[in-house]
């Protein structure tokens, strides 16, 4: 037998390196880095399709997500031997007139207490700084107070006139930047109105679509592929309806701490943080901003009842309503949560902040069945199955 020949994966080098393996990695990543060399260069051509997506993401989010919360009832209707499309005409009559309650009772109410806070935040604002003025002029920090004090106002002095030329360089931006405002606004309302058409289609025909595209693969990637849809799907739905479960509870039980405690506008600020708390640990910041300002400027005790009910709502969030709601469907610690917002809010602003979890919890079905697959074609030691996705369903059972 003929000794083998010498080859270059064979070398001493290479194979400290890793071998055959470590050599066709560093060539993907390099051709990696030429297609991200040449998407820079010829960018341009993509415009078209950059276009096309930033007008047709919006409307589809807000589909997904209404979709979502519609879909459990949907098969509610249906367990109850309901035509799937009278059911989605049912659901949709009901949302109609729920929308027009919302306007005509609950919305009239909102919008008087939205504009009076408008109209009185401000001098809360100036008396707050009244006050916190007073409370350093008396505090042991008070020399300290007076130099800062000092360049302040030469900065106040210098004040009218930034504010002046401010003012006029914001006007020149607004007028050469109307049509934009006008162009964002047009595509906004596009979205909206058609947000339904797209809802009626996904209930419609939403659960074929995973079907459609496992078709468009061999046969044997389609166990695999129907395990990773039903993953994502199953973190999709947990996640969209948990959240705004949560959120409605936290807007209540603020609402009626703060009518308790004898809260100025107690309705508002629990819809705020309603709102707001869609966004996790975030959210209940931003919430508690304009109620702690309203509170300390209108009494100290009042800032101390207000510490109350905030505890008390997030202990009961922390500790019942979310683990009940949400349970552990994510499986994303809470360090991994903040630094996930901070980046997706760095890259796309407030739609990453509010899409980054969901987008990171899809990422991440995606990459551990990817893991998994490459685990069980390398490591011997990883057991053969068969069907993956009835694995699956056995073992969350």
């Amino acid at each position: 037998m003929e000794p083998e020949k010498p080859s270059f994966f064979s070398t001493r080098y290479i194979k400290f390196l890793g071998g055959r393996n470590t050599f066709f990695t560093l060539i993907m990543l390099l051709l990696i880095g030429l297609v991200i060399m040449i998407y820079d260069k010829i960018s341009f051509i993509f415009v078209p399709l950059t276009v096309f997506l930033g007008n047709v993401i919006l409307p589809i989010i807000l589909a997904v997500i209404v979709y979502y919360l519609l879909r459990p009832i949907l098969r509610l209707l249906e367990r109850i031997k309901i035509p799937r499309v009278w059911g989605i005409l049912i659901i949709f009559l009901a949302l109609i007139g729920l929308v027009t309650l919302l306007v005509f009772l609950v919305f009239p109410f909102l919008k008087a207490q939205s504009t009076k806070l408008v109209a009185e935040f401000p001098g809360y604002f100036i008396q707050l700084i009244n006050s916190l003025d007073t409370f350093l002029r008396t505090s042991i920090v008070s020399d300290y107070y007076s130099q800062i004090e000092t360049q302040v106002n030469t900065i106040l002095k210098d004040l009218p006139t930034e504010i002046g030329e401010f003012i006029q360089s914001t006007v020149t931006g607004i007028a050469t930047g109307i049509s934009s405002i006008v162009g964002v606004l047009t595509s906004f309302i596009l979205a909206i109105v058609t947000v339904p058409f797209i809802v009626f289609y996904l209930l419609k025909d939403g659960e074929k679509l995973p079907k459609f595209v496992m078709k468009l693969f061999p046969p044997r990637m389609r166990d695999d592929l129907q395990s990773v849809f039903h993953d994502i799907d199953k973190q999709i739905s947990s996640y969209i309806q948990g959240q705004i479960l949560v959120s409605m509870c936290i807007g209540f039980m603020i609402f009626i701490g703060f009518s308790i405690i004898g809260m100025d506008y107690a309705f508002l600020l629990g819809v705020i943080a309603s709102v707001t708390s869609v966004v996790p640990y975030l959210g209940p910041v931003i919430a508690i901003t304009p109620a702690a300002i309203i509170a300390l400027v209108t009494s100290p005790f009042m800032l101390v009842k207000l510490a109350v009910v905030w505890t008390i709502v997030q202990l009961v969030e922390g500790k019942f309503i979310s683990p009940q709601i949400m349970g552990k469907s994510l499986h994303v610690h809470p360090i991994t949560i903040i630094f996930v917002l901070i980046t997706s809010g760095s890259l796309f602003g407030v739609p990453g902040v509010i899409l980054g979890i969901p987008g990171y919890a899809i990422l991440k079905v995606i990459i551990s069945h990817f893991y998994t697959l490459f685990k069980r074609r390398y490591n011997k030691y990883e057991p053969v199955i068969e069907n993956h996705y009835e694995y699956t369903n056995n073992k969350v059972d």
